[in-house]
């Protein structure tokens, strides 16, 4: 009989431990599973990506600058062309015409001239004689042997040569200007006449032609654009000219170094840097402009040359807008955003929230006190005694997996970083459990602001 109430205490007991084993296991179970990782310093890259068009840092369109036929041209597209070669030219006959009648207007203004030369030359010797004639008279007029009258037409043929004298002069100034004027005329028509032979103003590549010979060439106007005949491209020196983001755009500088890939030359990357950024943003074309997102154009100069390029090619490029060496490193995962109470020097104030949270979803915070404020403050989860504590985080560049700690966590510490949905819903004093991480991506340089 004792045997048996002895076996029965021994099962009882077992029972019992076995239940506060399964109780202690099912505790240590209870938590919320994390992954956590230790902060490590990393090197640290913040790029910025956009896509654009390839394009060259010098391109000249070239048009009409005289209307007519065009009789030859010399070049076809994919031509390279140097400085001064001819490209085209527009039949010349209507300007020659120009330039005969102008040379002919200014022969004859030129043989005026001599003509009233000579007539000075008579009005000087007529003066002459009317001056003596003069002075005779008025010797015979003192004597009385001259009737006044005789006197008075000497002094007024003299007045009269005078005069003739004066217009002779006046009209050689006069046909000196105009040969002046006809001279510009011929000199313009002579100019006119030159532009029928278009030549190349830059060595390079003719990217485009739009003209083919017996067309007519049209003159641009301030209301209608000229015919572009062609298109010469220097190729020596390229530029990417990409669209940034306006959230991107405070972050570039000019000179910041770059990687440019394009699309026609895969596996391929250029480097390069920032040499323009715009400070207008890009005009949208169409009815859409209202709903369109805000770029600036910025351009990339590539370093040394780049074969088989051409202008429009699509490209992508990415600029490095700031470095850091082995800074301390959070994984991005891990940094989320929480509404807390602070005082008015900004620190955060601990203080137990009035309300439940519901399952899923953090608690709301407790309502401020007289001087504090409720803030979105940016920081992590660390594990202290298997609760989840915030922890205020200060950060500065972002790669593409981690940002740069300035202030808040020390290489070594150790936080909270998954799953992401975990530390989007987890609490101050939440119950957690510690599991293995798998896969855990480890550091590159990447893409952030």
């Amino acid at each position: 009989m004792k045997r048996k109430k002895v076996g029965i205490g021994v099962a009882i007991v077992g029972v019992l431990g076995l239940l506060a084993w399964a109780n202690l296991g099912f505790r240590r179970e209870s938590g919320l599973a994390v992954t956590v990782e230790k902060i490590e310093t990393r090197d640290l890259e913040a790029i910025v990506s956009a896509s654009g068009k390839v394009q060259p840092k010098r391109s000249v369109n070239i048009s009409a600058e005289t209307m007519g036929k065009v009789v030859t041209v010399a070049v076809n597209e994919g031509d390279l062309v140097t400085r001064g070669q001819l490209l085209l030219e527009i039949d010349p006959k209507n300007l020659e015409t120009r330039v005969q009648n102008a040379e002919a207007s200014l022969a004859s203004a030129r043989s005026q001239l001599d003509q009233t030369k000579a007539q000075i030359d008579n009005a000087k010797v007529a003066l002459r004689e009317a001056q003596d004639t003069l002075r005779r008279s008025e010797d015979l007029y003192k004597s009385g042997l001259l009737p006044r009258d005789q006197y008075e037409r000497a002094v007024n043929d003299v007045r009269r040569q005078t005069t003739n004298l004066q217009v002779s002069e006046q009209s050689v100034l006069t046909q000196q200007q105009r040969i002046k004027q006809e001279e510009a005329n011929l000199e313009s028509a002579r100019y006119d006449l030159n532009k029928v032979r278009v030549v190349s103003p830059i060595s390079g590549l003719v990217t485009r032609r739009s003209i083919e010979e017996g067309e007519t060439a049209v003159v641009g106007t301030m209301n209608n654009a000229g015919t572009v005949l062609l298109q010469v491209a220097d190729l020596s020196v390229i530029e990417t000219e990409i669209e940034v983001d306006e959230t991107d755009i405070p972050y570039i500088r000019l000179g910041q170094p770059a990687k440019v890939t394009i699309d026609a030359l895969p596996d391929q990357t250029f480097r390069g840097k920032v040499t323009e950024v715009g400070n207008s943003p890009i005009q949208a074309a169409g009815g859409g402009a209202a709903t369109r997102a805000t770029n600036f154009k910025v351009v990339v100069t590539i370093a040394g040359q780049v074969p088989n390029v051409r202008p429009g090619f699509a490209c992508t490029a990415v600029i490095t807008t700031a470095t850091r060496q082995r800074a301390v490193a959070v994984p991005i995962q891990a940094m989320t955003v929480r509404e807390l109470i602070v005082n008015e020097e900004g620190e955060i104030v601990k203080r137990e929230a009035a309300a439940k949270s519901r399952p899923g979803r953090p608690a709301p915070p407790p309502e401020p006190g007289p001087g504090e404020k409720r803030a979105e403050i940016e920081g992590v989860f660390m594990v202290k005694d298997g609760r989840a504590v915030f922890h205020p985080v200060k950060t500065g560049i972002a790669g593409d997996r981690y940002f740069e700690v300035l202030k808040g966590l020390a290489a070594g510490d150790e936080i909270i970083t998954g799953p992401f949905a975990s530390v989007r819903t987890l609490r101050e004093g939440d119950a957690v459990r510690i599991q293995p991480a798998s896969n855990r991506p480890e550091a590159t340089a990447g893409a952030g602001r």
